[in-house]
């Protein structure tokens, strides 16, 4: 299993080799291009050193909030999503140990409870919960029983809505004409 979402070979293999990494760059799938968000991670880790949990929970925030500023920044929204993170690494620390593989590997957990577990994350509500489960089970490798029926639409099968389904440069384009049509959609329908 390999991911290809960002484009940086880096950056995906990131994404591929640490679970905290993954769950980050969905933290910050918001108001940037997907490849942005997920390649967040790789810069933090670069900035800062850290790829784990409980070091970014435990580092100064104005430390970390600058990880965030250097040119380009992780995110157009800096001082937020630093706080975000950190947030949710601290989340991770005291709930899950600081495994984020945890959320969906602990106990044998069906798609339902990875999800319940998901939406109780600081940053994460039902659709970023749903999509980032539905990123496990389609590339990830989650086979939690009902997986696919939690996270939809998302997890639907043949579907190009969200980053779940983004494995090439042609799948990338799919999901970016899916949400351009609907912001179309719903720009129309106010």
């Amino acid at each position: 299993m390999a991911l290809h979402i960002t484009g940086d070979t880096a950056a995906d293999e990131l994404l591929t080799d640490n679970p905290l990494a993954l769950l980050v760059g969905m933290l910050l799938d918001q108001q940037v291009p997907m490849e942005t968000a997920f390649a967040g991670p790789l810069k933090i880790e670069q900035r800062t050193g850290a790829a784990d949990a409980a070091t970014i929970a435990h580092m100064a925030p104005d430390e970390f909030l600058e990880a965030f500023t250097q040119t380009p920044a992780v995110h157009r929204f800096p001082g937020s999503m630093a706080t975000r993170v950190q947030t949710l690494c601290q989340t991770l620390v005291e709930d899950w140990d600081g495994d984020a593989a945890a959320l969906w590997t602990e106990g044998d957990p069906d798609g339902s409870e990875v999800l319940k577990r998901l939406k109780a994350l600081p940053g994460f509500g039902e659709q970023k919960a749903k999509i980032f489960l539905a990123l496990l089970g389609k590339q990830y490798g989650f086979t939690g029983e009902g997986w696919r029926e939690a996270s939809a639409p998302y997890g639907e099968d043949g579907s190009y809505r969200s980053v779940a389904d983004i494995v090439s440069p042609d799948s990338l384009a799919k999901v970016r004409e899916h949400k351009k049509a609907m912001k179309a959609a719903a720009k129309e329908a106010k």
